[in-house]
């Protein structure tokens, strides 16, 4: 069983909160627009990160981050990228890939809009955690936290904050 923290859009700005949110996880997934490297190492300083890099991101986050991460949790075929759509509007980089071998989780970022979505036509789950940090146009921040244990993903919590509260 492995408990997952996930996130994106943080583009160089982490809520200190969503390190308690995070306190009980066992990895941290990051979906890409981290903005820098020191945000990346606060959160590999804290618990194991797996991420990817978002458009946003400069040479230096590209060079230590892929632009995909495919690799298996438990049981489970996982796939994160930062543009890759959703159910019935897939980008056209993930089409071919996603269509012929599609994961057991497919997870994005990039329109800073939490969505869980099931793809009934490709049979796996759909997950972009919204944006976590501070720019964008979106009003609450937006983070997760699930369980993975061998084929069976449950426990899925969502942690929101709105963009203009105090952080402590």
């Amino acid at each position: 069983m492995k408990r997952i923290g996930l996130l994106s859009d943080t583009h160089g700005f982490i809520n200190p909160r969503l390190f308690t949110f995070f306190e009980n996880v066992d990895e941290i997934w990051h979906a890409g627009d981290i903005g820098n490297l020191e945000t990346a190492d606060k959160l590999a300083g804290f618990k194991p990160l797996k991420a990817v890099f978002g458009n946003i991101d400069g040479h230096e986050v590209r060079a230590v981050y892929p632009l995909h991460q495919r690799f298996m949790c438990e049981e489970t075929d996982v796939w994160i990228t930062h543009i890759g759509g959703y159910p019935g509007r897939y980008e056209r980089g993930v089409k071919p890939e996603i269509f012929i071998n599609p994961p057991n989780i497919f997870i994005c970022g990039h329109s800073h809009i939490l969505k869980v979505i099931y793809d009934k036509k490709l049979d796996f789950l759909h997950i972009n955690p919204g944006a976590a940090g501070n720019k964008g146009f979106h009003n609450v921040c937006t983070a997760l936290r699930f369980v993975i244990d061998g084929k069976d993903i449950r426990d899925l919590e969502i942690w929101e904050m709105k963009r203009n509260e105090i952080v402590l």
